[in-house]
C-alpha cells in the first residue's frame, strides 16, 4: 500500500492531467452500464424513479433478444449495418491515407492549409443541416439534379422513393463529411516521420512514388492497423444521423437505408419498448467487443508488433 501511495505522489501531476478524461468515462460509460440489465427485463415505469422501475420490472431473460431477431427485418438491418460499415472502413482508410499523402506533398504550404480547412469543414456540420443541403439537390420538384436532367431532356427522378440510388448516395455523403477529419491523424503521423529516411531514399535514386511506397506507407502501417481494429469494433454501430436524417425517414428506402440504430429508434418511438432497445444496444456492444478481440488476435498472428494489446 505504501508503494502505491508513493507512486501516486510521484506521478500526481500526470494523474491530474488524466483525471477529467477518467471522470468522463466513469460518468458516461461505466456508470450507465448498470442500465444494461433492462435488456433482460420487461421494463415498466412505476413512477418511483429509474432504479425502482428497474428493480420492480419482471425478469424475462432473453425474450427481448428473441423479439429482436425474430422480426422479418432482422436480416435486412443486420446486413445493411455490416456492409455499409465495411465499405466505410475500407474507403475511409484508403482515401484518408491518400488525402494525407497529397496534402503532405503540396509544395504550397499556405494553399495546403486552405485545402485542409475546406476538407475539414463538413465534419462540423450536423447531419440535419446536411440533409437539407442534400434535399435541395434531390428534391423531386425543384431539386438541382432533376433540373439538370430536365435540361438534358431526361425524366425527373423521384430520389426519395427509389432505393437503388441510395447506397451510393450514403457512401458518397459519408466520405464527403468524414474524409477531411479522418485524414488528420495520418497527416500528423506523416509529419512525424524522420526526414532522414526520405533523404536516404533520394540518395538511392527513389522517386516520389518509391518514397511513398517504401517509406511513408510502412511508417503508417501500424497506425492504419490500430485504427482499423478500433473501427471493426464499431461495425455493428451506425451513424444514426446519416441513415435517418439524409433519407428523411422515407418508407420506400428502408430496404437499403434501415440499420439497427434506426430500426430500434423507430421501435422505441412507436412502441415505447425500452427493453428491446436496450437489448439491441447490448447486442451491438458485445459483438463489437468480440470483433475487436478477434481482429486484434488475427493481426498479432500476422505481425505481433501491430497488435493493439
Amino acid at each position: 500500500m505504501k508503494k502505491v501511495l508513493s507512486q501516486i505522489r510521484a506521478n500526481r501531476i500526470w494523474l491530474l492531467m488524466v483525471l477529467p478524461g477518467l471522470l468522463w468515462f466513469l460518468v458516461f460509460s461505466y456508470l450507465p452500464m448498470f442500465g444494461t440489465v433492462i435488456a433482460f427485463k420487461d421494463y415498466k415505469i412505476d413512477g418511483k424513479g429509474f432504479l425502482s422501475s428497474i428493480m420492480n420490472s419482471d425478469w424475462v431473460g432473453l425474450e427481448n433478444f428473441k423479439f429482436l431477431f425474430q422480426t422479418n427485418d432482422a436480416f435486412i438491418i443486420t446486413r445493411n449495418t455490416v456492409l455499409y460499415n465495411l465499405v466505410f472502413i475500407i474507403v475511409g482508410l484508403f482515401l484518408g491515407v491518400a488525402l494525407a499523402i497529397v496534402f503532405n506533398s503540396l509544395l504550397n504550404k499556405r494553399g495546403a492549409k486552405i485545402y485542409q480547412t475546406g476538407m475539414l469543414f463538413p465534419h462540423f456540420l450536423s447531419w440535419v443541416v446536411v440533409s437539407y443541403f442534400l434535399f435541395s439537390f434531390l428534391s423531386e420538384d425543384s431539386g438541382l439534379m432533376n433540373n439538370i436532367l430536365l435540361a438534358f431532356g431526361q425524366d425527373p427522378v423521384s430520389w426519395y422513393n427509389d432505393p437503388k440510388y441510395w447506397p451510393f448516395i450514403l457512401i458518397m455523403m459519408n466520405v464527403w463529411k468524414g474524409l477531411g477529419y479522418g485524414s488528420i491523424v495520418y497527416l500528423a503521423a506523416i509529419a512525424g516521420i524522420d526526414r532522414t529516411y526520405y533523404e536516404a531514399a533520394m540518395i538511392e535514386g527513389a522517386g516520389k512514388w518509391q518514397q511513398i511506397r517504401h517509406v511513408t506507407i510502412p511508417a503508417l502501417t501500424p497506425l492504419m492497423v490500430i485504427l482499423t481494429i478500433l473501427n471493426v469494433g464499431k461495425i455493428f454501430n451506425s451513424d444514426f444521423g446519416l441513415f435517418y436524417q439524409l433519407p428523411r425517414n422515407s418508407g420506400p428506402l428502408y430496404p437499403v437505408t434501415d440499420v439497427i440504430d434506426t430500426y430500434v429508434y423507430r421501435g422505441l418511438t412507436s412502441l415505447g419498448d425500452m427493453s428491446m432497445s436496450a437489448a439491441a444496444g447490448f447486442y451491438q456492444s458485445i459483438v463489437g467487443f468480440i470483433l475487436v478481440l478477434l481482429t486484434n488476435y488475427i493481426v498479432k498472428k500476422i505481425n505481433p508488433e501491430y497488435g493493439l494489446f
